[in-house]
């Protein structure tokens, strides 16, 4: 298994596994799901950025995949972004998650972004424990913020600091 970024020839596992957790998780709060095209076009959005998108390979299999993008658009958050990892259904809790999450880690960090940021569907243990051991604490708990198929749905905020906790920086 390798991690590597993503190319335009992944986009249909990349796509597959996307609507399979929008179909059956709480993971991604719509109901709506991509095409290949939209897809494309969120790749081609985060590298302009200069983001990563990053996918677990087997051969030519794609397992999982994960990428981060602005937390918000106001120039006071530019050193934080905010991540997302998916896994292929099979390949779940086999520890592709925590991989994916520690080379955005260092993605982030070379990057110079200061806080990583962790919005977690607040009943998705798994979730919740991966990143609690990947050295993320939470810092907010939203009770009801959200709604899908539904049911009201609570945000739980993760955060992981990157460099040194008020570290100076020269902007």
């Amino acid at each position: 298994m390798a991690i590597r970024p993503a190319t335009e020839q992944d986009i249909p596992a990349i796509t597959a596994i996307y609507n399979e957790v929008v179909a059956h998780s709480n993971a991604v709060w719509t109901e709506k799901r991509d095409t290949e095209a939209d897809r494309l076009a969120w790749m081609k959005a985060r590298q302009a950025l200069g983001y990563p998108v990053l996918v677990a390979a087997e051969g030519t299999s794609v397992l999982g995949y994960g990428t981060f993008g602005d937390f918000r658009a106001w120039p006071g958050y530019r050193y934080t972004v905010e991540h997302s990892v998916y896994i292929q259904a099979a390949h779940r809790g086999h520890g592709l998650g925590r991989i994916i999450v520690d080379e955005l880690v260092a993605a982030a960090t070379a990057l110079g972004k200061h806080a990583l940021i962790a919005g977690i569907d607040g009943s998705n243990e798994a979730s919740l424990r991966l990143h609690a051991r990947a050295g993320f604490v939470e810092v907010a708990r939203m009770p009801e913020v959200g709604r899908k198929l539904g049911r009201w749905l609570d945000l739980v905020f993760m955060q992981r600091i990157l460099d040194a906790p008020g570290a100076a920086r020269a902007d």
